[in-house]
């Protein structure tokens, strides 16, 4: 709980502590890293790419539950979505993890579990190809498969939750 003395209004996690300064809030870490590190960009070069990267992360953060339920729904709809803002890329800025992928990519880790706990495939790869493709890519990266969390704890505590609403 150390990282918690960095976040003094929330007294939450994610803080990302650079020098002895902390920096908290998931999207502006990632916009510091953005920032401190340009020779590793996780926005795209391509002015109109980043501005399709930065819709869909207000996108994200101004509609919250009703962003999330687009994962939840099903349908032809979601899935040319999609595939649009795929295209052919790994990721969503293209064949390189971004901004975008990182902003969203805690579904990945958080529908494992789930899956896991209520039995139920919540990315069908039948259903949601292009998605299901994506969270693949979004796993396999280097750099994500190296600092993915136990899941165990996770687990844990959505087995506790199962149990104390069924």
């Amino acid at each position: 709980m150390a990282l918690l003395q960095y976040n003094p209004v929330h007294k939450k996690v994610p803080v990302l502590v650079h020098g002895s300064k902390p920096v908290a809030e998931s999207l502006v870490i990632l916009e510091y890293i953005e920032e401190t590190w340009p020779q590793n960009p996780l926005l795209p070069a391509d002015p109109h790419e980043r501005a399709m990267a930065r819709f869909w992360l207000d996108f994200g953060q101004q509609k919250g539950l009703t962003f999330f339920s687009f994962f939840l729904a099903t349908g032809e709809d979601k899935e040319k979505a999609t595939s649009e803002a795929l295209a052919d890329n790994k990721f969503f800025g293209g064949n390189k993890i971004g901004l975008l992928d990182i902003s969203f990519g805690w579904l990945v880790h958080w529908f494992g579990c789930m899956q896991e706990v209520v039995g139920l495939q919540i990315l069908e790869p039948s259903t949601l190809p292009r998605l299901h493709e994506w969270t693949v890519h979004f796993k396999e990266e280097p750099v994500i498969k190296e600092n993915l969390p136990d899941s165990s704890k996770l687990l844990t505590h959505y087995r506790r939750l199962k149990e104390k609403f069924t």
